[in-house]
């Protein structure tokens, strides 16, 4: 089959440091061209994909030296998109909710996998509005506050099978990683590694939207002994980051206290 995926343009396919979203579509696109498929990835130019990459923007928007509005580069994608629409069997999209009004026009069939939370003010609107409009969900936890949506299957993120080494014996810490955002349960994290009476190292970004949110509930905890925040890693660091499974918890999808 011919495969559009259309990637986010704040970090690159892969993501050089954090980007969930970003990691799990270079991980998708790599193996369906494994299997056969053709595959063209729409996203930054500074990308890497075993697919054929069409770059909409030179570079990924959140690492980039200069701000850039992330409208243009938005535009730039769909057009890119509207533009090479009939070249799919199938488009793929990753982007929230930014492609319905176009491809709900171009008469090319496609779905959405959602990734973020969909628990936000005016999701619902949406839903009503594109009704034909398919959708795939991570997990069926995810589902529960759109029930109405086109929901047409649950796939749960893979990764590549040797990627980790599991390891069952007991660790020195436990580890958080992800953004530093309420819905990701940081102050859970906390919160469990005081309970459990072990340190807690804090591999994370910090959006630049949830500066006072980190300044108020999570920087007092912080004490560069018990708990202790990293910064970000890249997937080889973090691939050692912890001979314990790191403790991860998204409100969004519900707890996983033992797997990436």
């Amino acid at each position: 089959m011919r495969i559009a995926q259309l990637a986010p343009l704040a970090e690159s396919v892969p993501p050089k440091l954090y980007g969930g979203t970003e990691r799990v579509v270079a991980w998708l696109v790599d193996e369906l061209v494994e299997l056969g498929h053709d595959i063209t990835l729409f996203a930054s130019g500074d990308s890497q994909t075993r697919g054929n990459l069409h770059p909409v923007w030179p570079h990924a928007l959140r690492l980039g030296r200069q701000r850039t509005d992330p409208n243009a580069a938005c535009a730039l994608l769909l057009e890119a998109i509207s533009k090479r629409a009939q070249e799919f069997d199938v488009i793929h999209a990753h982007i929230d909710w930014l492609h319905l009004p176009l491809l709900s026009q171009l008469g090319v069939p496609f779905l959405t996998t959602i990734h973020n939370r969909l628990d936000l003010p005016g999701l619902r609107n949406v839903v009503r509005e594109f009704p034909q409009a398919h959708f795939v969900s991570i997990s069926d936890q995810q589902r529960q506050p759109l029930p109405e949506a086109n929901w047409i299957g649950t796939i749960h993120h893979g990764l590549p099978a040797n990627l980790f080494r599991a390891s069952y014996e007991q660790g020195s810490y436990l580890a958080f990683l992800g953004r530093l955002t309420v819905e990701k349960g940081p102050e859970d994290a906390i919160r469990i590694a005081h309970t459990a009476g072990k340190p807690l190292r804090i591999a994370a970004k910090i959006p630049r939207s949830e500066t006072a949110y980190f300044k108020k509930h999570l920087q007092p905890h912080i004490d560069g002994n018990r708990v202790q925040l990293i910064g970000e890693v890249t997937r080889q660091k973090s691939s050692h980051f912890s001979l314990m499974p790191p403790l991860c918890y998204s409100r969004s999808i519900g707890p996983n206290l033992s797997a990436w």
